[in-house]
């Protein structure tokens, strides 16, 4: 019995699969069945088989989609508001009383849907978003069918839609259960940062951690400051605390990482941690550099996150990408360092794997989800192409990007969002900035 019709087949100019490391196929097509690649197969070949559909891609590239590793969704309302300010300065004095202030259920909604549109629109097909009201944002994910991790905010001190850390953690236990079988989304823990969360806190996260399996996902080692001060109050680096509690691990997310000893790197490698990686935010608030190529090296998994809009300020992860290539070289003294195809792992593969979703998505491979991308490379500015991979991190930006799948359902189509109004986006993202600009709560 022959088989049944793919439901699209895809045939780009150029197919870069990310695994195998390296590679570039041409005249490749993509035939996608029942959300899945189904075959990747030279083009006459792929056209001898039946499909309700035949997309041709002429002048693109077909990637995986992007995976934005780390990033707070709904501060896209924040965006320029208080910048140009050291980290604390911008945290303690700004943006957490904006949050008490503005930040309730309709604020975590408009911002999401803004941000996710933001991140369709640049190419990203999953993400993992750190922010207040996590079940208002795990509506949204399943609603525009993007793919995310929705990390639980816990800080010893009361958040928005938690008054305190024991709140949050039954409500991300209860939202845990809801979503389990949720084929697009997975719950992790986000304690906020080792500064910001109690030992006993700490005991119950790693406790739930372990019946739970899930992940942790929390910012480490992101100032110098930060280290510092862990020393003068604990006699111990951050990292060193962590793993002394039994929280590092294979499911640990360490984000910013801008600080690493020799130590440090050993309990990294160890415990088979993830570093999330987000060079533009660090860049900004002047958090300091990580060392990518040095981790990379030691074999840690390095991928790369936006970071919130208030402190980036975009959500484009290409262009993000870019930055992280570039800035890897500079701090490791070698031009070689994160070259084009590994940069474009970290914000594919890497990326995955840190979210421990990577035998499902991240690399196009046979049985993964058919989460795609696909990048116009036809225009002047990306002429003439010898490697195609260098054209996009290093030539291209996230106006190049034409098409998104994610699960073989297409969100974004010639530029165009597919399930979301981006004009309502934008007024209503207007109406809240005159809102927060004037100062006052309707």
């Amino acid at each position: 019995m022959p088989d049944a019709p793919f439901d699209l087949i895809l045939l780009p100019t150029w197919l870069v699969p990310v695994e195998p490391a390296g590679v570039v196929l041409e005249n490749h097509a993509l035939c996608i069945r029942d959300g899945r690649i189904a075959l990747i197969a030279p083009r006459e070949q792929a056209l001898r088989h039946q499909a309700h559909e035949r997309r041709e891609l002429p002048g693109m590239l077909l990637a995986p989609g992007l995976v934005n590793a780390h990033g707070h969704g709904a501060m896209t309302l924040f965006r320029g508001l208080a910048d140009d300010l050291p980290l604390m300065t911008w945290l303690q004095e700004h943006i957490w009383p904006a949050e008490a202030k503005w930040v309730d259920e309709s604020f975590a909604r408009d911002g999401t849907e803004l941000a996710i549109a933001e991140q369709l629109q640049g190419g990203v097909t999953c993400f993992s978003d750190m922010y207040f009201f996590p079940e208002i944002i795990s509506e949204q994910v399943h609603e525009s069918g993007i793919r995310a991790q929705i990390c639980v905010p816990i800080l010893d001190f009361p958040i928005p839609g938690a008054r305190t850390a024991d709140e949050a953690l039954r409500k991300g236990v209860a939202l845990f259960d809801d979503l389990k079988h949720h084929p697009r989304i997975n719950i992790a823990l986000g304690p906020h940062a080792p500064y910001s969360v109690s030992d006993d806190k700490f005991e119950t996260i790693r406790v739930l951690v372990a019946e739970m399996d899930v992940a942790i996902h929390m910012h480490v080692h992101e100032t110098a400051h930060e280290v510092q001060q862990a020393l003068a109050d604990h006699g111990e680096r951050p990292l060193a605390r962590l793993a002394r509690m039994q929280l590092l691990g294979p499911r640990f997310q360490a984000v910013h990482m801008t600080q690493v000893d020799d130590e440090d790197l050993r309990l990294l490698v160890e415990n088979n941690c993830s570093v999330i990686h987000c060079p533009e935010s660090n860049l900004k608030l002047a958090s300091g550099f990580c060392p990518v190529e040095r981790l990379w090296t030691a074999g840690v998994n390095v991928a790369i996150g936006t970071d919130g809009a208030a402190s980036n300020n975009d959500l484009d992860l290409l262009g993000e990408t870019r930055t992280a290539a570039l800035l890897a070289k500079a701090v490791a003294g070698s031009a070689t360092a994160l070259d084009a195809h590994r940069a474009l792992r970290m914000a594919t593969l890497n990326g995955a794997r840190a979210l421990g979703i990577d035998d499902c998505t991240g690399s196009l491979e046979m049985g993964k989800f058919a989460d795609l991308v696909a990048f116009d490379l036809s225009g002047l500015a990306q002429q003439p192409i010898y490697d195609p991979v260098s054209q996009l991190v290093y030539a291209s930006g996230r106006s190049c990007v034409r098409h998104v799948w994610v699960g073989g359902k297409q969100l974004l189509d010639d530029g165009r969002l597919t399930r979301m109004d981006e004009a309502k986006l934008i007024a209503t993202a207007q109406q809240w900035g005159r809102k927060i600009g004037a100062g006052d709560r309707p």
